[in-house]
């Protein structure tokens, strides 16, 4: 039989009518639009991720369709400068910067730390962390649920390892009432003013600003990273951030004076106790090593994608430093990060600011080679003994009187 216009636009129409029915009748079996903001995240489960379902909210304005751009991971060690060099790409207003989420997941693995060297404790640990950076980099900041303790109800927590080192997870919509009080985020003003975080609005301000960048010092060597590098759905690109040995050993004494007793008796008396334990050190200088000697041989996996920066280099030409970082992450470095150097690396700190052990405010040439004049040279001679392989390969010069 021959088909004229009118059965074709027949079979048009009712086509059309079954797929209008189909949609309705799915949207209506997941509930309506809310439009309260913040409160649409009751009605997810963690299957359904961070996606929200109030499509016709204000909130959803601010998420854009597309993925986050670049992935900036940050990689260094404890007390290596990581806390001020984060704050370089935390003052771009299209980066969301996140400090340490994979804290949560180390607390989460109880007392696998002192074990994460060897063995199926250590694969575990470093899967977790991979799996988590993964995810932050697609802005499912629900995903770090599994590992905040207690864990949040309704997707919100009052326990994020510090929120206050976050300029998006301080300021709004994140945080309301930072309208109020508007200002530059501290660590003092954050908690206070914007109390408990809601991860919902902080996946949709992730997905907002374009870009993330996240700060780690769990992940020991660059090695363990190589599964993030290759894949496909991350534009990763890790900051290499590498301190002279003889510098971390003496922030390590300041900042964490208990665990290190032995060390600072050593640095008073000069004589060295028997129980003083040299490991913890030696670990950070075969670590940094390891991890500079792969990424200069530039690995195909590697290539393109690492970049080597001395926290000393930083600190004696910071605005020149951040300029070569920008241009390695492919972006344009932004006025308020030049600012923010501006006021932060030529600054004599109150007592407040110097006893503060996560202070990103000082005189940043100062503080490179503050070593000098707090390390007892007992001391020094023997980190270079322990990691004279280390100092070498970055290019740190040995000290002999």
């Amino acid at each position: 039989m021959e088909c004229t216009w009118k059965t074709v636009l027949l079979l048009v129409c009712t086509s059309l009518a079954v797929q209008y029915t189909a949609i309705r009748s799915l949207r209506d079996s997941v509930g309506r639009p809310c439009h309260v903001p913040g409160h649409c995240h009751r009605r997810q489960t963690k299957q359904d991720g961070w996606r929200p379902l109030c499509e016709e909210s204000p909130l959803s304005e601010r998420t854009p369709r597309s993925p986050p751009q670049k992935h900036i991971l940050l990689f260094a060690t404890t007390r290596s400068g990581s806390s001020f060099t984060g704050q370089l790409f935390n003052q771009h207003p299209g980066i969301f910067y996140i400090f340490e989420p994979l804290y949560h997941v180390q607390q989460a693995f109880a007392n696998s730390s002192s074990r994460l060297r060897h063995g199926p404790e250590r694969r575990a640990l470093l899967g977790a962390y991979r799996d988590l950076l993964l995810n932050l980099y697609s802005c499912d900041m629900h995903f770090l649920e599994s590992y905040i303790r207690p864990e949040p109800q309704d997707h919100l927590t009052n326990t994020f390892f510090r929120r206050a080192s976050s300029n998006a997870l301080c300021s709004p919509p994140v945080c309301p009432e930072a309208i109020r009080a508007p200002g530059e985020p501290n660590e003092a003003s954050c908690p206070k003013r914007c109390q408990t975080l809601n991860l919902t609005l902080a996946s949709q301000e992730c997905l907002a600003r374009g870009h993330v960048a996240i700060k780690t010092v769990r992940v020991p060597e660059v090695g363990d990273l190589r599964t993030l590098s290759e894949d496909p759905r991350l534009r990763l690109r890790i900051v290499h951030l590498v301190r002279d040995p003889r510098g971390i050993l003496a922030s390590r004494m300041g900042a964490f004076a208990e665990q290190f007793r032995a060390w600072k008796v050593w640095n008073a008396t000069g004589r060295r106790p028997r129980y003083v334990d040299l490991a913890q050190i030696t670990r950070t200088c075969q670590d940094l090593a390891g991890s500079a000697w792969t990424g200069l041989q530039q690995p195909t996996w590697l290539k393109g994608k690492y970049l080597l920066v001395r926290y000393e280099d930083l600190a004696y030409s910071p605005e020149e430093k951040a300029k070569e970082i920008y241009r390695f992450v492919g972006l344009e470095m932004d006025e308020k990060v030049r600012s923010w150097i501006s006021r932060n690396t030529n600054h004599n700190a109150s007592p407040a600011e110097r006893n503060y052990k996560f202070s990103t405010t000082r005189d940043s040439r100062t503080t490179a080679e503050s070593w000098r004049l707090h390390l007892a040279f007992d001391i020094v001679g023997a980190v270079q003994r322990l990691c004279n392989n280390t100092l070498s390969l970055l290019g740190y010069k040995l000290v002999h009187s």
